[in-house]
């Protein structure tokens, strides 16, 4: 095997490696719902699916965007393209499961947006990093190389995966609640609103400091947010039942 196929290999395993990790993580968390294996792989396919529809129309907004002075990392452009990849991953957790009895067992809800959201990051990942190595092949096997590719390989599965995990568990609890109060229409938009400032914010501090101490802490904080969610939706369930 030559230097170029082992890392299209290495680029393909370590893309996916994150997203599988997280995904088996809240899987067996949550274990006691006994969700289909079926649902749950077609909930991570549909993430990864709609993850490259999102990719099209972010290139597409991008050249747009230039042309009338909005640049891609402006604020303003953080936003919308978080907004398209919160709306992608709830896209592909609508798929799977929009019409399905899992749509009344709330907590079931924000386990499938957070899978659907470890497919889209998946996607995302191999692409980051396949463009990384493109970007420094010249550089050959190296301390440097070694150590830029390992940060950023860390910055994919701790940042940006658990990112993406996160903001979609927030958009599911949202949805869920609107579910159970049967005001959707009020809920999800929040929901997207919600996870897509907070997505936004985060890509804001990679960018400003590019010191992922700062973006580890924010998802730390973050984190215990979606877990209260979770309790909270799980104290639901039991009432019901």
């Amino acid at each position: 095997m030559c230097y170029d196929d082992f890392m299209i290999f290495l680029v393909l395993i370590l893309g996916i490696l994150p997203g599988f990790a997280w995904l088996v993580f809240y899987v067996r968390e949550e274990e006691t719902h006994r969700e289909s294996k079926r649902l749950i792989l077609f909930a991570f396919m549909a993430g990864m699916a709609f993850g490259l529809i999102a990719v099209v129309l972010e290139n597409l907004l991008n050249t747009a965007a230039s042309g009338i002075g909005i640049a891609e990392l402006s604020v303003l452009g953080l936003v919308i393209f978080a907004l398209i990849e919160e709306a992608a991953k709830f896209c592909g957790a609508y798929l799977t499961i929009g019409r399905s009895k899992i749509m009344h067992d709330p907590v079931d809800i924000m386990i499938y947006l957070v899978v659907a959201a470890l497919g889209f990051a998946t996607l995302e990942n191999i692409g980051a990093l396949a463009s990384f190595w493109i970007a420094t092949r010249g550089m050959g096997v190296s301390g440097s190389f070694a150590g830029s590719f390992a940060e950023a390989l860390s910055l994919r599965f701790v940042g940006a995966t658990l990112l993406h995990s996160l903001t979609s568990g927030i958009v599911g609890y949202y949805w869920a609640v609107g579910i159970l109060r049967h005001k959707v229409a009020r809920y999800l938009p929040l929901g997207l609103a919600v996870g897509t400032v907070l997505h936004a914010f985060f890509n804001l501090l990679i960018l400003n400091y590019g010191n992922v101490a700062y973006a580890l802490v924010f998802l730390t904080l973050l984190g215990f947010f979606v877990l209260n969610d979770f309790e909270k939706l799980k104290a639901v369930e039991r009432s019901i039942k």
